[in-house]
């Protein structure tokens, strides 16, 4: 398991790293791997995937096709991962507010995870969805 977590590790340390960049070019001071370099770097990864998208005309969302198969399960999976994923920001900007340490230690190493769960999921749910366009066409 570790070997397929690697590159989600990687690519959320990137994306950190670059959105600290950004935050110090504009004069902020934010510690490395911080909650404000992560969210500048999110957004940074939006603004590329927006302009791939619909600037360029690229083709970044995936059309499934709805009678095909894994296309409902692909979208399940992507529901499990968007919620997680709202966990875990919910929790980054609440945990201030909690009053146990052993508390706020145990849900920091619980939403640590769901951020590599949600890259997972995100990964097989799209690919459940893009296989589901593929299976069932017929050439003419």
């Amino acid at each position: 398991m570790a070997w397929i977590l690697i590159p989600q590790t990687l690519a959320m340390g990137w994306v950190a790293f670059i959105g600290c960049q950004i935050l110090h070019l504009f004069g902020v001071a934010t510690e490395e791997e911080g909650i404000p370099g992560r969210i500048a770097g999110m957004l940074v990864l939006l603004i590329v995937v927006y302009v791939i998208r619909y600037v360029l005309g690229g083709t970044l969302p995936i059309e499934g096709n709805a009678s095909g198969n894994g296309y409902r399960f692909g979208h399940r999976l992507i529901l499990a991962a968007n919620l997680l994923a709202a966990t875990l920001f919910v929790f980054q900007i609440a945990w201030h507010v909690l009053p146990n340490p052993a508390l706020v230690w145990v849900l920091a190493s619980l939403s640590s995870a769901f951020g590599y769960w949600v890259m997972a999921l995100w990964a097989v749910g799209f690919s459940f969805i893009y296989q589901s366009s593929l299976f069932g066409r017929t050439s003419t």
